[in-house]
């Protein structure tokens, strides 16, 4: 059968041309980037309708594939529930109806304890520019293992080769600290700002995901939610912890003033795509404007690239933006999605305050780890980074990522839906419910609640129609494509999606009109 895209207008294909020239000289994976007023204003709209769902009858279909082809899942899953708290230990995995157990990753597929094979949109949540588990790197990681060992607590030489590969290739760090998670390295990063600058406010954008410290489970997914999810973390621990609203300098320089009398502000923290990997976009000059407002107030800059260093391009979004943040936030990326990996870069003088080893003497923000930086996981990088710099990448991940988009955007045209698709390269976003883009009105707590209740009902049966038609996402709403995922795997996706699509409830459409 013939590609979705092959009917696409001439001009568009022109278009798509001109940006693989551009993107090729370039070396990110952001060919075309996407000014967000045009897609806040299709989000508004989406807003404004009731949920449109899937047909009723369709999602009793979907629901009957998961008792029918997943039943060993389903088996493992429910004896999972007596030893593990709600019978899985990630949260990136998808609980509706019941978590898939997936026993194989490989390039662009997963596959399943029953042998059922899905296209991975999930990507482990990002890290896996190149696909799931490629030789290239595997390989050298199984002799290291069998020469090393997964740890001993002590130096091993790749430590220095992925720390000389991320300086190399990223413009803002001088130095380099690896730890064992994008948690721990935003943790990591405030108490460097604290030190000094000798200030304690933090601020971050609202609606950003910063890790799960008890100083960033603040605002959550939704701008103004403040404490909503600090279920367990005393009010103290956010004490110091601000918001300004995305996208928004005048905001962020409302609280900058405000943290005058405060005491001051120790950094700002952000997504530089946006909140939640770019589900909140920003304008492109909207970094060098938080740049230019934290030199003026006296406050570092952090970048939090935990998804888009080596995602977006090896000179992760300080690149493709051209701001130098003073400290930038690594995460699971920087192991090619192996285990126990995260790190704090940035200028000299700041990452010199997390000089490690037993030595006294010195004023130092105390930092650790014992599986920070073994050996397997700095190989794991070490070896991702050389050949996503061999194979360019990023730049294949970022044409799939906006062959996807556009197809998904062509889609909902010709079905004359109200759903949104938009990316940041191979960072994909598909808003069919919009659970994250509430209005968090808290006079009218109640409602909102209820609403956030339905979308979020919405979100999870999409997204298990989405894995019923062989297709893996993060939450029903996000995508990751990756250098594996070609144009077949691609218009192949795009087909799955349209089998969804065919099956939304058009009466509901109908009665909100």
């Amino acid at each position: 059968m013939e590609g979705i895209l092959e009917n696409m207008p001439n001009q568009a294909l022109q278009e798509d041309s001109l940006r693989s020239e551009q993107e090729s000289s370039n070396g990110y994976g952001i060919t075309n980037y996407q000014a967000p007023q045009p897609i806040y204003a299709k989000l508004d709209r989406l807003m404004k309708l009731p949920p449109i769902g899937i047909k009723q009858r369709a999602m009793d279909g979907y629901m009957a594939y998961f008792e029918k082809k997943c039943v060993k899942s389903k088996g493992v899953i429910t004896e999972a529930k007596e030893f593990i708290p709600g019978g899985v230990q990630h949260n990136l995995a998808f609980n509706y109806p019941f978590p898939v157990v997936f026993t194989k990753a490989e390039g662009a597929y997963l596959y399943d304890l029953d042998g059922n094979k899905y296209i991975d949109f999930l990507q482990a949540g990002g890290p896996t520019i190149l696909g799931s588990n490629p030789p290239e790197v595997r390989e050298p990681v199984i002799e290291l293992l069998n020469e090393c060992g997964p740890v001993t607590g002590l130096f091993h030489e790749f430590e220095l080769k992925i720390a000389k590969e991320v300086c190399k290739h990223m413009p803002a760090v001088e130095k380099f600290r690896m730890l064992g998670s994008g948690t721990e390295a935003v943790m990591t990063a405030i108490r460097v700002a604290r030190l000094h600058t000798g200030k304690k406010n933090i601020i971050k954008i609202g609606g950003a995901y910063h890790g799960w410290s008890d100083q960033m489970v603040y605002s959550l997914k939704i701008p103004g939610s403040r404490r909503f999810e600090a279920h367990g973390i005393p009010r103290v621990c956010t004490k110091y912890t601000r918001e300004a609203k995305p996208n928004d300098l005048a905001s962020l320089e409302r609280v900058l003033r405000l943290n005058k009398i405060r005491g001051g502000t120790a950094a700002v923290i952000l997504e530089p795509v946006g909140p939640e990997s770019g589900t909140r976009p920003i304008d492109q000059d909207y970094n060098a404007g938080v740049r230019k407002l934290c030199d003026k107030h006296g406050a570092l800059l952090i970048f939090d690239e935990v998804v888009t260093a080596f995602r977006i391009g090896l000179g992760g979004a300080q690149g493709y933006f051209g701001v130098r943040p003073d400290l930038t936030v690594f995460g699971k990326i920087v192991g090619g999605g192996y285990p126990s990996a995260g790190g704090i870069g940035g200028r000299k003088d700041l990452v010199n305050l997390l000089a490690a080893g037993l030595e006294s003497g010195k004023k130092k923000c105390y930092s650790g780890g014992t599986m920070a930086a073994n050996p397997l996981t700095a190989a794991a990088g070490y070896y991702t980074i050389k050949e996503i710099e061999r194979t360019n990448a990023c730049v294949k991940a970022g044409k799939a990522g906006d062959r996807l988009t556009l197809g998904l955007q062509k889609m909902i045209a010709e079905n004359n839906l109200p759903y949104v698709a938009y990316n940041q390269g191979s960072i994909c976003h598909l808003e069919t419910a919009a659970g994250m883009f509430i209005d968090l009105n808290w006079l009218k707590i109640l409602k909102v609640l209820k609403e956030i209740k339905v979308r979020k009902l919405e979100m999870e049966k999409f997204g298990a129609a989405y894995m019923a038609e062989g297709l893996v996402t993060l939450a029903g709403s996000r995508m990751y494509t990756s250098a594996a995922t070609t144009d077949e795997v691609v218009d192949d996706a795009l087909e799955r999606f349209g089998r969804v699509f065919a099956n939304i409830d058009r009466s509901a459409l109908l009665r909100s009109k």
